[in-house]
């Protein structure tokens, strides 16, 4: 308690001293046992804090009091402490994979630096252009040209829309290594083509192939377009788009079969050399290998 200077002015109680002083009233009154006590009793008045000898307000009345949330504290006051679980390793897991399902599957890595944004491309016969398939755009088309008997005999996919379908989805749902492309010449649907990463194809077994070497499949879908050098020039056009819009692709690699002498012709016309012959499962080929550094030159 305090008392009343001499000065008018109130001086601070003297500090508890637990060795000398007497202990509060609430440490030296009757307990209550609540196992035998009238709930009366318990009920009756203010409880005591025991440290500080302060009240501390009624007991809840379960019969008549509203229920309390045993994780709320003292009214007004935040909660300090948090209950903590110990996570182990497959609970981590699964907070990750919920994460993961509720933000989508992840984005498919572009292998090929995006082919469809390449855009089109002036050549001497029109604007050129590389659009990715959509099968049911585009099948009808290429089953038509696929059952070309001057194509098929290279090819191997005559027959039924099936077979080409899955020829063409099995690119479209992969991982990105290969795009199948129309070619688009003055607006115009008259060749497919194929870029692929040949550094991750299993040709790469069978030549020494190098980091991000970037292959080519082509046909030209219509008669007419044969034999009058369109074949070089689009192989050419399509090269520099590759070499163009993608820097780190040293070299675009050719597989011709062998007996496909207009296809050879074309490639050597278009700046390739002939860096060898290989035994695939389907053909013998002609590595057929135009160099970014001979660009200039070839």
């Amino acid at each position: 308690m305090s008392t009343e200077r001499d000065d008018g002015r109130i001086a601070p109680a003297p500090a508890f001293d637990p060795l000398t002083d007497p202990l509060p009233d609430v440490l030296t009154g009757p307990l209550i046992d609540p196992l035998t006590a009238p709930l009366s009793d318990l009920l009756a008045g203010p409880l005591s804090d025991p440290l500080s000898g302060s009240l501390s307000g009624p007991l809840c009345d379960p019969l008549c009091d509203p229920p309390r949330d045993p994780f709320a504290g003292p009214a007004g006051a935040d909660i300090a402490d948090t209950i903590e679980l110990p996570l182990t390793d497959g609970l981590i897991d699964f907070f990750a994979h919920e994460r993961q399902v509720a933000a989508g599957p992840p984005p498919r890595p572009d292998l090929l630096d995006g082919v469809a944004g390449w855009g089109a491309v002036g050549t001497e016969a029109g604007p050129f252009q590389l659009v990715p398939v959509g099968i049911e755009r585009d099948l009808r088309l290429i089953g038509q040209w696929m059952n070309d008997p001057a194509v098929a005999a290279f090819w191997g996919l005559s027959g039924p829309d099936g077979v080409i379908a899955g020829h063409l989805r099995a690119q479209l749902d992969g991982d990105g290594r290969s795009v199948p492309c129309l070619g688009v010449l003055g607006g115009v649907p008259m060749s497919y083509w194929e870029v692929y990463r040949a550094d991750l194809d299993p040709i790469a077994r069978h030549y020494p192939s190098r980091p991000h070497d970037t292959g080519i499949h082509f046909l030209l879908g219509n008669v007419a377009d044969r034999g009058r050098g369109l074949g070089t020039l689009l192989l050419r056009t399509v090269a520099d788009l590759v070499l163009d819009h993608r820097p780190s692709c040293g070299r675009v690699v050719g597989e011709p079969d062998l007996r496909n002498t207009p296809s050879l012709a074309a490639f050597l016309g278009a700046g390739f050399r002939l860096s060898g012959e290989v035994q695939l499962p389907d053909k013998r080929a002609a590595v057929m290998i135009r160099d970014r550094a001979l660009r200039a030159v070839l």
